[in-house]
């Protein structure tokens, strides 16, 4: 057990939007089968970064097709959740906000009650939009109980506080409000060079099967912005020695809400998020390389 309240051991659902600029889905699937989190869904979204849902689908489904191809197992298939963003009641409350009801929200509430126990919930680990989660709990509010969320998204703000910004916070301000507030919630901020973990000169390392061909023909796509690196949502949920620091907090709900962006975060010893400002990103991609180069993960 790391710093978190979550590890290895809690089952897992992916809630991205494209599949091709960061590492997410492949650490995700090769955790899976090398003792990390049982990856049980996979959520695709569009965003204002991937507008475009069928292309950024077909990019997971090329990803899980590679995977299955070569010998990973339990990967699920990607369930796809057009909808548009929460908007905020007139009169700020979050339960008279009108939900979306979308297929992603079904998945997280479906799955949650499946594979989530009280101590032992679900992880939805987050690399775009919050929409899904918040409109789960407007769906089912007992979804609160069953899942932990864990995300790759904002920063710190001019004031030095945490916020739930940019990236990712922006592209839902309110379902940010949202999951802040009815949530367990771990806001990873830990970003780095995510083009170190398959450097060109290291491409002809990659396995010899259909999952190393993805790898290699997605890695000259792999964004070079540190803010892009999704995948430390997931590390951080599936590595107990990723999170290196973390602080505890609380939505501040004196600060004005702002439709350009996420809720910031106020100090508080057993509030309910954790922040996570620092990350081993060595040990991540050490583990990685390992995780490729073990046989055993693909089922040889």
């Amino acid at each position: 057990m790391g710093i978190l309240p979550v590890d290895q051991r809690n089952p897992l659902i992916v809630a991205n939007d494209g599949a091709t600029d960061n590492w997410s889905g492949e650490y995700a699937m090769l955790m899976a089968n090398s003792g990390g989190p049982r990856l049980v869904g996979i959520i695709v979204n569009p965003s204002a970064y991937h507008t475009d849902l069928a292309a950024s689908v077909d990019g997971w489904n090329q990803m899980i097709a590679a995977a299955r191809a070569s010998g990973l197992r339990n990967i699920p298939d990607a369930t796809p959740s057009p909808a548009d963003a929460l908007v905020r009641p007139a009169d700020g409350v979050i339960e008279h906000t009108t939900p979306n009801r979308s297929a992603g929200a079904k998945l997280i509430v479906d799955l949650s009650a499946k594979w989530g126990r009280s101590w032992r919930p679900v992880v939805v680990a987050t690399g775009s939009r919050l929409t899904e989660l918040a409109d789960a709990y407007l769906m089912d509010p007992a979804v609160a109980d069953r899942v932990v969320v864990v995300s790759s998204l904002g920063g710190v703000a001019d004031d030095g506080r945490p916020v739930m910004g940019w990236p990712n916070g922006d592209l839902d301000a309110w379902a940010g409000w949202i999951v802040g507030q009815r949530f367990r919630y771990v806001q990873v901020n830990g970003y780095y060079d995510q083009q170190g973990d398959v450097p060109t000169a290291k491409v002809g390392d990659l396995p010899a099967n259909a999952f190393g061909s993805w790898m290699a023909a997605k890695q000259p796509g792999v964004l070079q912005i540190p803010m892009s690196a999704d995948q430390i949502g997931v590390l951080a949920a599936g590595l107990p020695t990723f999170a290196t620091t973390v602080s505890r907090a609380v939505v501040d709900t004196a600060a004005a809400f702002n439709p350009m962006s996420g809720p910031p975060l106020a100090a508080m010893a057993d509030g309910s998020a954790w922040v996570v400002p620092s990350c081993d990103t060595a040990m991540a991609s050490a583990q990685l390389w390992k995780m490729l180069q073990d046989s055993g993960t693909f089922g040889h």
